[in-house]
């Protein structure tokens, strides 16, 4: 798997990243918000830069123009709640795209560490041979993906596979590469050492979809 962690570079991503973690600024729920949304775009112009372009000839009102553009066959799939302003972000780049929803979460049991994920509905379009982007904000044990990528398998195999990650921890990092296919790209904006004994990224920013939409029973 490649992986391109835009930690090691400075750019204006530094300042969305920052008021995401800050304890202050996350009271703010709109604002957490915009600022996952930013995270995406960022990601998806840096994402676009990779893909295979083809030119399309352009006519203007003073005449004709031949412009390289994107492939016209993604599908952006976000794990729900908190990919959604994620998934927004990126569909703002990727605005011709195909679209999928999946629902995955934690199920701890007698409020134990151990837990297990559960994944209880898909909507996806058919991925055989196009290009997959693979939306989750948190990637921190990695198992959240992995179930997701079992659950994809009827819906065909795409030609190349995108996982985009606002945080993700070193573990989850390595756990994934071991499971995805080998020409899988990793885009994430940062990475941190630790997870928790619950496996939750330490420091991180909390519980994402919590502070974008409120918390839950």
């Amino acid at each position: 798997m490649t992986i391109h962690n835009f930690e090691t570079k400075n750019s204006v991503l530094n300042k969305f990243i920052a008021e995401l973690r800050d304890v202050t600024i996350q009271k703010d729920s709109m604002r957490f918000r915009k600022n996952i949304e930013r995270v995406g775009e960022v990601l998806s112009y840096e994402l676009s830069k990779t893909l295979a372009y083809t030119d399309q000839l352009t006519t203007t009102p003073l005449g004709e123009k031949t412009i390289p553009l994107a492939p016209s066959d993604i599908v952006i799939c976000s794990i729900l709640r908190a990919g959604l302003p994620f998934h927004q972000g990126i569909l703002n780049y990727f605005d011709d795209a195909e679209n999928g929803f999946i629902s995955a979460y934690r199920h701890h049991e007698n409020d134990s560490d151990d837990f297990e994920v559960i994944v209880n509905y898909f909507a996806a379009p058919n991925l055989e041979g196009k290009t997959l982007l693979l939306v989750d904000p948190m990637l921190a044990t990695g198992r959240t993906l992995e179930n997701v990528l079992k659950g994809l398998e009827g819906y065909g195999i795409p030609k190349e596979i995108h996982i985009v990650s606002v945080i993700g921890s070193e573990e989850g990092i390595t756990y994934v590469n071991s499971i995805f296919p080998e020409s899988t790209q990793l885009w994430i904006a940062a990475v941190d050492k630790e997870l928790n004994a619950k496996g939750y990224i330490i420091p991180g920013l909390g519980d994402a979809g919590d502070l974008a939409y409120g918390s839950k029973l």
